[in-house]
């Protein structure tokens, strides 16, 4: 327990120092992108006074220091100023949009890990085999087309030519569902209504595995590739050799020393599918904080780009933190290691 408590607060100390990192660079280049924000956010019809009023407002006259300073004293009270974007403060546009993103993620990886592990692992099993052939195949197409491509042919599939699934939003129109956390599938429950979490389970199910499908074919390839090198370890041949039933070997002599590098890789995966939702989110016209994000920069909201990348950055460090802390609790070598400093 106390290497795992190590892991954690070594993980911790590194996270604050790279969100330091990121809120400087991520500043740095929000001033350096071309345009006046005071300029793009009063219109073009603002006369020279009022835009130099909101200048002035949004400390742009400042030095860069200065305004930093400005920035990171309001972030350390969790306030990430106004959004020019929507008008309203950068914290509720950001509450009202992650939540939805969180949501899709969350079910493409648990896609990625459901569907993408035991595929290697059966891959590994029929090394040369038929089952082999097909999966390396189908992974591959998964891995070499992205997601919105994806996301394109499921909706002609399975929206279009089978309407099976709906093509937008997050629930049927007809359903109306108060929101308490933004997550819909917990608001339905919430609201004890069965049909609004069936609806928003059966929105949710198309998006999330065209997001999926990219990690589901890297998951797959990289547990296939490396259960077959455990296969060629002289421990499993021995462990043949004596009788032990194959699935057992495959259960818990190949497989388990294979999660290691397939989580530490699906956790990337995940954290990078906030960024890359676009997308998706826009094929599925769902409200989530990739399309918010992509909607501030092009209007070089400075706030909400500021904001909206920090939140990116601490939900991928904390997807990080989190595989590190599995990876130290299946490898006992790496708690021994930390114990040992």
């Amino acid at each position: 327990m106390n290497s795992i408590l190590s892991v954690l607060a070594r993980r911790l100390a590194t996270t604050t120092l790279v969100l330091f990192g990121v809120s400087v660079l991520i500043f740095l280049i929000a001033r350096i992108i071309p345009g006046d924000p005071a300029r793009i956010a009063l219109g073009p019809r603002a006369t020279p006074e009022q835009v130099e009023r909101m200048r002035e407002t949004l400390h742009l006259n400042e030095p860069l220091v200065t305004q930093y300073f400005y920035f990171l004293s309001d972030l350390l009270r969790g306030d990430l100023g106004i959004s020019l974007y929507t008008n309203r403060p950068v914290m509720t546009d950001i509450a009202q949009f992650l939540p939805a993103t969180l949501e899709l993620v969350l079910l493409a990886g648990i896609f990625m890990v459901a569907i993408g592990l035991p595929l290697g692992a059966l891959a590994a099993r029929h090394r040369g085999g038929w089952p082999d052939n097909i999966i390396r195949v189908l992974t591959l197409m998964t891995v070499s087309a992205p997601s919105f491509v994806w996301a394109v042919i499921l909706v002609l599939l399975f929206s279009y030519y089978l309407p099976l699934f709906p093509i937008a939003g997050r629930i049927h129109e007809t359903i109306m569902i108060p929101p308490v956390t933004g997550f819909m599938l917990i608001d339905t429950i919430l609201a004890g209504s069965w049909d609004g979490f069936w609806s928003a389970l059966h929105h949710l199910i198309l998006p999330a595995f065209a997001l999926s499908l990219s990690g589901i074919g890297q998951a797959a390839r990289l547990t296939r590739s490396n259960m077959v090198e455990v296969y060629d370890q002289p421990y499993i041949e021995m462990a043949q050799s004596y009788g032990f039933p194959e699935d057992r070997i495959a259960r818990k002599y190949a497989f388990k020393p294979s999660l290691i590098p397939s989580l530490t890789i699906i956790g990337l995966d995940f954290a990078a599918l906030l960024g890359n939702a676009f997308l998706v989110e826009t094929i599925f016209a769902w409200p989530g904080i990739s399309r918010y994000g992509v909607g501030v920069i092009l209007q070089k909201d400075l706030n909400a780009i500021v904001g909206t990348v920090m939140i990116i950055s601490a939900t991928f460090l904390i997807a990080n933190i989190i595989v590190d802390l599995l990876v130290a609790y299946i490898n006992p070598r790496i708690r021994y290691a930390e114990r040992s400093k």
